[in-house]
């Protein structure tokens, strides 16, 4: 599904000493996967994970996606792919916290050409098992509640990959440990999953591990 070489990642602001962010990156990511990207802050990880998900180009290197060069691609084009293949899930969950669950979930879908767009999303929630809070506001919801709101929504437009950026790190124990199997469950329904979190306990759930530092890959290894 994915694969990078030698990618790399440069940032420059005002004139300041460039910042490597990713360097010279080799990754192969297969359908189905579930894989941990693990390291410390400033590892670089997040950064890989913007590539991966196209939210940034890459500075240098080739990054394929489906046997697509990404880096060929127009910003509407990878928008497209954003919107038809991916989703993600990140730390601080994004919701609007006065609009009720089930319309967050709704948010992708209203400009698509989907119909039933209020069944899709609740659908969703049923696949986080929150479909009795729907009609709650986000803000009346607990942080593990919000977290699988987010998920619903990246899951309501049927992505193929779903990319989660610390998804439990604002989250107790108990309530991070529900999250993490959610992700399980929907690896096992095919979803390819690609987590991003600094938790070696978090990461070990995930089927394979890959280790980032001082902005390179520098281990790999399965559970």
């Amino acid at each position: 599904m994915i694969q990078l070489k030698n990618v790399s990642k440069t940032y420059s602001n005002n004139g300041q000493k460039p910042v490597n962010a990713v360097k010279n990156a080799n990754l192969v990511i297969e359908k189905g996967e579930f894989v941990a990207i693990i390291g410390p802050s400033g590892s670089g990880k997040s950064s890989m994970m913007n590539i991966l998900g196209m939210l940034d180009r890459p500075s240098s290197g080739e990054y394929y996606f489906e046997n697509k060069e990404v880096n060929t691609l127009s910003e509407d084009e990878m928008a497209l792919i954003r919107n038809k293949k991916i989703g993600f899930v990140f730390q601080r969950f994004h919701l609007l916290p006065k609009t009720t669950a089930v319309e967050n979930v709704e948010l992708p879908l209203l400009y698509s050409d989907r119909k039933n767009i209020r069944s899709s999303a609740m659908e969703a929630l049923s696949h986080v098992d929150l479909t009795d809070r729907a009609t709650h506001r986000a803000n009346e919801l607990s942080g593990g509640q919000q977290q699988r709101v987010a998920i619903a929504r990246a899951l309501v437009n049927e992505p193929d990959i779903i990319f989660a950026d610390e998804p439990t790190g604002n989250l107790d124990f108990q309530s991070g440990q529900e999250i993490i199997k959610i992700f399980q469950n929907l690896n096992n329904d095919g979803k390819t999953i690609v987590l991003i979190t600094h938790d070696q306990n978090v990461a070990s759930f995930a089927k394979r591990i890959i280790r980032m530092h001082d902005d390179e890959v520098s281990e790999e290894f399965k559970n």
